[in-house]
């Protein structure tokens, strides 16, 4: 006790910085105290929930195991798998369970194929699962509507493709995102008709994630894509194009041609790329006649598309650009020239000392 006054007196009589310093640590010691014991708290709340999660999922796979052995031969639902039905509806009122239960319905389903899988996606259905991804999509929420949208997405629920749709132009680009993807997983080249209605951009990732998609199913008929290489959104004239490259749709030349006009020149070197690519003389023809008019980056485009296309009757208009101010374009003139004609472009290689054109002809000579 008189030790315990005597430290009071020495605290009340020191400075009021020690005191304020000591003040501060006994804070310091209490608060980290609390937070231990909370942290404890916590830890022990976090495995009793971890507990609880794999109890459940061994129970919810147990009884989709039993349900998917319990059917009959006639396809129909038997007693006993509705029995397990109404079991698991009982427990989905919980949006936890209900997590839960989705989760192994779908890693059951990827471990497994066929007619199983196929039951495993009505099971999600009995069960009234789909309704609840179904008020999802209802939701004020962006990430919510996202969510429900992946879930019909992995079930593979093809009838509500309506009320997938109506997320088209969502200002959010996850959730156009997961509907587009919706579409293409389920319906393939046929649910790209969202492109023609769709007036917000399609993001380079999402391009690629669709391109991927239909790949895994490149059994399916093509779709027409020249409504879409017409499309005001130029995304779209984008994603065209890409599908113009890897399904070699040369029946769409008439739509690429027009291209060349298009106000965007990114398009435009799209298309004289792509052009190049299925070979169409054509556009050879109108993008020389039209030579002085293009801007220098689709002149040197243009040049590319000349190495792959040239023919004798080009030579004319090579012999014009082998002394071209650009370095790209004077390099494929005489890259060219020396394909149409070794002799003659033996004749013009000494045209002019100036280094550069120079240094060109030496390559092209050794290559």
């Amino acid at each position: 006790m008189i030790q315990n006054n005597y430290f009071i007196e020495n605290f009340e009589q020191s400075p009021l910085i020690i005191q304020i310093v000591w003040t501060s640590i006994v804070i310091i010691i209490f608060l980290l105290f609390i937070i231990i014991i909370y942290l404890k708290y916590l830890r022990s709340i976090l495995r009793k929930n971890d507990r609880l999660r794999s109890e459940l999922e061994k129970k919810y796979e147990t009884a989709v195991i039993n349900y998917l052995y319990a059917g009959d031969e006639r396809d129909e639902i038997s007693d006993e798998q509705q029995s397990i039905i109404d079991e698991l509806k009982s427990t989905i009122s919980e949006p936890c369970k209900r997590d839960i239960l989705i989760s192994t319905l779908l890693k059951l389903s990827y471990e497994i194929s066929g007619e199983m899988a196929e039951s495993i996606h009505k099971l999600y259905i009995h069960t009234g699962l789909l309704d609840y991804s179904l008020a999802k999509l209802r939701n004020r929420k962006w990430n919510i509507i996202a969510d429900g949208i992946r879930e019909v997405t992995l079930f593979h629920v093809k009838e509500v493709q309506d009320q997938i749709k109506i997320h088209i132009n969502h200002p959010k680009i996850q959730v156009r995102s997961a509907m587009q993807l919706y579409l293409v997983n389920l319906f393939h080249f046929e649910g790209l008709d969202f492109l023609n209605h769709i007036t917000t951009p399609i993001s380079e990732w999402d391009q690629i994630q669709l391109l991927e998609v239909l790949h895994l199913n490149n059994n399916q008929k093509v779709s027409d894509i020249k409504l879409w290489l017409n499309s005001p959104n130029e995304s779209v004239v984008f994603f065209a194009l890409k599908l113009a490259k890897i399904y070699n749709q040369y029946g769409a030349k008439n739509e690429l041609i027009a291209l060349l006009n298009h106000e965007n020149i990114k398009i435009r070197i799209h298309a004289i790329h792509l052009l190049s690519y299925l070979n169409i003389i054509e556009a050879k023809i109108t993008l020389k006649n039209n030579f002085e008019k293009l801007t220098l980056e689709e002149q040197i485009v243009f040049f590319e598309m000349l190495e792959n296309l040239y023919e004798k009757t080009d030579k004319p208009f090579i012999l014009e650009h082998i002394l071209n101010t650009n370095f790209e374009i004077k390099f494929s003139a005489l890259k060219i020239l020396k394909n149409l004609n070794i002799n003659e472009f033996n004749s013009f290689k000494n045209l002019t000392v100036e280094p550069e054109f120079v240094r060109i002809v030496k390559h092209i000579e050794s290559n």
